[in-house]
């Protein structure tokens, strides 16, 4: 999908009306070199349209903070909390590598309960919650496709307690402050001493999200873990 700049936008409003980033706009339209400064008449790229759809087999990307994401990801430091179907974090796994586009359009699992028009480069928190759907750790009504949105239903929710990243488990729902923005993932262990997470994370070249191991040093909002 595109967009014809008219007299008066900016891309922050753009990113705004159509859901997005400023940055994911910025990545999937190269020309702009200032994100301050674009041109009416210009032709813009949305993302979230048409990206993410191909087969991400044998490919790697970076990760968040520079580095490469392994085939095999990090170890776990211990077991994590199951729900009443699995565990959310095996679940999350057993989706490695898969972009969020294509696996919005599984029939079955988690690509079932991951709801189609979120675009493709914002399926953080519609990754997780379809996770702990398919988990058992809450119902069909407590998916959230927002970040602080989940955060919410996840405080209200008599099951969950807010714990350190110190107590983490895998599985437990990390929220993080991103920018302006927020980022939901899932903790995934330690691995050199580092915190390592596994989420749909912004990993394509084209700004649209992939199922992937991150390590990211950005600050954490709350670390959600199910009790039961």
């Amino acid at each position: 999908m595109s967009y014809r700049i008219q007299s008066g936008d900016t891309l922050s409003a753009l990113a705004k009306r159509y859901g997005t980033s400023v940055d994911a706009l910025q990545k999937v339209n190269p020309q702009i070199k200032n994100v301050d400064l674009i041109y009416a008449g210009d032709t813009l790229k949305l993302p979230g349209a048409t990206d993410g759809f191909d087969s991400p087999s044998g490919r790697t990307g970076p990760n968040l903070t520079g580095g490469v994401n392994g085939p095999s990801g990090p170890t776990n430091s211990g077991d994590g909390v199951k729900g009443p179907n699995g565990s959310p974090y095996d679940i999350a796994v057993s989706h490695l590598n898969k972009n969020a586009g294509s696996l919005k359009l599984e029939g079955s699992g988690v690509g079932a309960d991951m709801e189609d028009w979120v675009p493709n480069n914002v399926n953080c928190a519609n990754f997780v919650s379809a996770c702990l759907e398919q988990a058992g750790q809450i119902s069909n009504g407590q998916h959230d496709n927002s970040v602080m949105g989940l955060q919410s239903k996840l405080d209200a929710d008599p099951n969950f307690k807010r714990v350190s990243l110190q107590d983490a488990k895998p599985g437990d729902v990390v929220s993080m402050k991103v920018g302006s923005g927020q980022h939901v993932v899932m903790f995934a262990g330690w691995k050199d001493g580092k915190a390592q997470f596994i989420g749909s994370n912004n990993v394509n070249s084209d700004g649209s999200q992939r199922i992937s191991f991150s390590s990211m040093n950005y600050p954490i909002m709350s670390v959600h873990q199910y009790q039961g």
